[in-house]
């Protein structure tokens, strides 16, 4: 053990997603030490849009919420055990606030309407309900209500990104929508093409400049360009800049499937501006072993395959996801969370997980599955309890929650690491 490094903090979040991310930064914004520990999260799946609340009751679009604020008194109504029932809208308002402008001062720009969801293209050509769009994406949303004249583009050996599925999708009601393949520049020789590389390439002006050249002939009188979203990892907001001043219409893109350009984005952002805050970050490091030591903290065992480093902490907060992010498993008779081995909300029987059709609108019972939590996000233990006075949970990990098909997950993720935070500082007074 003394060959390890030691480190020493007021709360360990387990977690890189979103939620671990959010709660690391209004840990540290409030005067907390903080060591942020996880292996690749969830967050590299993210499509970019922040939800708050799309639809409830989940399963029919005309359950969908132009005003997600109100959809969220008619949720916690329905589902009192629901993450947003465990705290006041004012404070997911003032989470959301102090995420955007984080976002903001690290150059990952956002667009909302303050209490209205707006509808934004998915790579299938779907309209999905989202209440914060990247602005990289927002012309689209624009230019969807107004059935502006639009060419879609795409790029050869992009896998899983169609420009003619997602007009065929849309046409019926957006008539001036045409599509065009490109191939992306120098890549003529590749068989197959990345969105990382793309976004990576566009960094030098150069290639800005190539594929400005090679977009133009297919503007033909379009008003606006759809493109997948490659337009920088870096600096997009001046990646876009110039693209749109070469070839004269505005630009906007659409998500792409994982992993997401929208998604490494964010991952970005968060790492740097919380290692400029202070924030001993340990990526790519997984949780070994956590030990609760009987004079009230925490010993993390941090490493690949062997401790290599030991987190000593007054306080735990668990945003390690569910199945993906791997805070939840699975085998042939039950669903365990990873860490503690807390006991997880789930269907009594395996049989039960799922039903019989896939597309059942009333949704699959193993999504309500998770770590069940008191009013102050604190995990419950077999007798109902507190599982530690001081550890708390946050994200997807919690019970109650479908997330998917309410369209609330990085609402969830980001409100209830607000609430843990403000519950951390309160019982540890």
């Amino acid at each position: 053990m003394s060959n390890r490094e030691i480190v020493k903090a007021d709360v360990c979040i387990i977690g890189t997603g979103l939620a671990g991310l959010a709660a690391t930064l209004f840990a540290v914004n409030r005067g907390l030490s903080c060591v942020a520990v996880g292996q690749v999260g969830e967050i590299n799946f993210a499509t970019g849009f922040l939800d708050l609340l799309g639809v409830h009751p989940a399963g029919k679009k005309e359950n969908a919420w132009t005003d997600p604020w109100e959809g969220i008194d008619i949720l916690v109504r329905d589902i009192p055990k629901h993450p947003y029932a465990r705290m006041p809208k004012a404070d997911i308002r003032a989470a959301f606030e102090e995420i955007l402008n984080f976002l903001e001062d690290g150059g990952l720009l956002y667009v909302r309407r303050m209490n209205q969801n707006s509808a934004a293209l998915t790579s299938l050509g779907t309209r999905k309900p989202t209440y914060c769009v990247p602005r990289t994406m927002w012309n689209g949303v624009v230019a969807l209500e107004k059935k502006t004249a639009c060419v879609l583009i795409d790029f050869r050996g992009l896998k899983g990104f169609s420009a003619r599925q997602i007009a065929a999708a849309l046409q019926p009601d957006w008539p001036d929508l045409r599509t065009a393949r490109v191939s992306f520049p120098d890549t003529d020789h590749l068989n197959e093409v990345f969105t990382e590389h793309m976004a990576g390439a566009l960094i030098l002006p150069q290639n800005r400049r190539k594929l400005a050249q090679t977009l133009k002939p297919h503007i033909k009188g379009a008003q606006i360009v759809g493109l997948p979203a490659t337009l920088g990892l870096y600096r997009t907001e001046e990646v876009v800049a110039d693209l749109e001043e070469m070839i004269g219409v505005p630009l906007f893109e659409i998500p792409t499937i994982p992993p997401s350009i929208s998604g490494l984005r964010l991952k970005e952002v968060f790492e740097r501006g919380l290692r400029a805050k202070g924030v001993h970050y340990l990526s790519q490091n997984r949780v070994l072993e956590v030990q609760h030591q009987t004079d009230n903290y925490f010993e993390t065992r941090i490493g690949r395959t062997t401790a290599e480093q030991i987190v000593r902490s007054r306080g735990i907060i668990l945003a390690s996801g569910r199945f993906i992010g791997g805070g939840l498993h699975a085998d042939r008779q039950r669903i365990r969370e990873t860490v503690f081995d807390l006991p997880v909300y789930q269907p009594g029987d395996r049989s039960a997980w799922h039903r019989r059709n896939f597309l059942d609108t009333r949704g699959h019972l193993v999504n309500q599955a998770g770590v069940e939590i008191d009013d102050s996000f604190r995990p419950l233990n077999s007798s109902r309890q507190p599982a530690f006075k001081m550890l708390f949970a946050a994200g997807s990990l919690l019970a109650h929650n479908d997330w998917k098909r309410l369209k609330c997950g990085a609402g969830v993720a980001i409100s209830s690491a607000f609430g843990a935070v403000k519950s951390f500082i309160r019982i540890d007074r």
